[in-house]
């Protein structure tokens, strides 16, 4: 057989047997991940239940920060059945969902783990430090939801994954937007959610809405 008709037999196989090849497409490294963790995939529950659960949950059950943070302090029981939520099991705080509405005196940027010292009555002091991240400390959203529990996922790891994809989640939505320069001064409305605060330290608020300057 001469060398032309061999090759041009080969190119006819491969044709005869292309119609009957599968391109398999190279999942990607959140595939990959979400198929080995047997379908567990946080961003996109977080996304799923944002709109249609989040929001309207902490619109619905939040109170003003002062009244949250004074009843806390008056009565604790009756701020937690008001305003707060915490897994049975474990021993976190609790958590309470407030809205924040006040001018913000000090704007933290220069560190990851930003902060906005907000003055909620007036006083030209502090009351809350709304986190703005990149870097958002705890999981304060995740905590307030009472619609979710450590119950439904495989483990501590998918339950601390779920937590931070929250976080994740409203940096990618509003936070990584805000602007980091003359922000001192001007107008801040957030609702979010807070653990209860140790005696003296301020209360660490991640927002899940936040408009600054009107």
């Amino acid at each position: 057989m001469s060398t032309f008709r061999a090759a041009a037999l080969f190119t006819l196989a491969i044709a005869l047997a292309l119609p009957g090849c599968k391109i398999v497409k190279t999942p990607t490294a959140e595939e990959a991940a979400e198929e080995a963790s047997g379908g567990f995939n946080p961003a996109r529950q977080v996304a799923g239940l944002w709109d249609e659960k989040v929001i309207p949950f902490l619109d619905k059950r939040a109170g003003t920060f002062q009244e949250v943070s004074s009843l806390a302090k008056s009565d604790l029981d009756a701020a937690a059945a008001k305003y707060g939520h915490k897994e049975k099991e474990g021993s976190a705080p609790w958590t309470f969902v407030a809205k924040v509405s006040g001018t913000i005196i000090k704007a933290e940027t220069k560190s990851r783990a930003a902060y906005l010292e907000t003055d909620v009555d007036g006083d030209g002091k502090g009351d809350v430090r709304i986190q703005i991240g990149p870097v958002i400390k705890g999981t304060a959203l995740r905590d307030s939801l009472d619609f979710v529990n450590f119950n439904e996922f495989k483990n501590q790891i998918q339950w601390a994954e779920f937590g931070k994809a929250f976080n994740t989640h409203v940096i990618g939505l509003t936070l990584d937007k805000l602007p980091r320069e003359g922000m001192e001064g001007k107008a801040i409305e957030a609702t979010g959610a807070y653990p209860l605060p140790s005696a003296g330290q301020p209360a660490l608020f991640t927002p899940a809405t936040i408009t600054i300057g009107g």
